[in-house]
């Protein structure tokens, strides 16, 4: 029997992430082993994510390994994956979501059980500029702190008093059984998570249909269809780690709402927006609602941004 190769990058978290499309694969009766990857942003921890600015900063590797046929499946956190994938790779599945909201982890010595707790002045670590626009919009008398590694690694520096505070991804923190350090969790509308945030994403070659059939196998079709129009939404904004947009797909009974976000790096300006979701064509649906923020100032934002970062303005095709 043929094993198959399951590209992942090393990272605990990542490791957990690669055993449970393991799990789904061995459930069909199929063997496998993981191969391990450190990628830029695994390398180059002593800066930030915006400022290496190259897209793919945690899937290239991977990436490269499935073209090269190294391996035969990779497995992405799908927030860090790039809406477009190389030619000849697609994403064949989404696993189940986990929780797609931020959460918010306190230093014990600081009494606050929420964001709107936190003493003035409080440093807040993350390496998002998404959450950084979200906080200072919230709360701009807060200290943004750039705060980078592992999981583990951010909540040590938390716990040393490094930082006050850190908003990190929920699911994250569930999937390594470090729920005890969730003091609440940022809810969405009002505050929302990267696209696809939560959601495993196995990635193979296009021409190989016995592997992206086992992957297909193991999709969970509401995940696939809530990421496809998050996804949408951001490419439509051509967003990446320089531009702070934030989507989240919401399901309740028969009908789905999408919504979506995006801020100058300050916070000073956030244009946001909701939109019912074509269950159909999620796509269309992320299309129109980046078309009816562009309308409401999106455009000036990205604009700034561009000026500002150096963002490459998008190429008449």
């Amino acid at each position: 029997m043929t094993i198959i190769r399951i590209g992942t990058r090393t990272s605990e978290l990542a490791l957990r992430q690669a055993r449970m499309v393991q799990a789904a694969l061995t459930a069909q009766g199929l063997e496998s082993e993981l191969v391990t990857y450190k990628t830029v942003g695994d390398k180059r921890l002593d800066e930030s994510l915006s400022s290496i600015g190259a897209k793919g900063l945690f899937t290239k590797e991977l990436e490269t390994g499935l073209l090269k046929r190294k391996i035969d499946v990779a497995v992405h956190s799908l927030k860090d994956l790039p809406t477009e994938s190389p030619h000849g790779l697609v994403v064949a599945a989404v696993l189940e979501r986990e929780d797609p909201r931020d959460a918010l982890v306190v230093n014990g010595r600081i009494l606050a059980e929420s964001l709107d707790g936190l003493p003035r002045g409080s440093r807040v670590g993350t390496s998002s500029l998404r959450r950084r626009a979200q906080l200072l919009a919230t709360r701009p008398d807060l200290e943004v702190a750039e705060l980078r590694g592992n999981v583990p690694t951010r909540l040590k520096k938390v716990d040393e008093g490094r930082v006050h505070a850190a908003i990190l991804a929920a699911a994250g923190l569930h999937r390594l059984g470090a729920h005890q350090h969730i003091k609440s969790y940022l809810d969405a509308p009002a505050w929302l998570p990267a696209a696809g945030q939560g959601a495993i994403a196995v990635q193979t070659r296009l021409d190989d249909d016995r592997i992206r059939a086992l992957a297909e196998a193991m999709n969970d079709a509401p995940t696939m269809r809530a990421v496809r129009a998050e996804r949408a939404f951001l490419a439509a904004l051509e967003g990446g780690c320089q531009v702070p947009i934030g989507a989240l797909a919401m399901q309740s009974g028969n009908e789905a709402m999408l919504h979506g976000l995006i801020a100058d790096i300050d916070g000073r300006r956030v244009v946001r927006g909701s939109i019912v979701m074509d269950l159909a064509d999620p796509e269309l649906s992320g299309i129109r609602l980046a078309n009816q923020l562009r309308g409401e100032g999106a455009s000036d934002i990205l604009e700034g941004l561009r000026r500002a970062s150096h963002i490459p303005s998008p190429q008449p095709e």
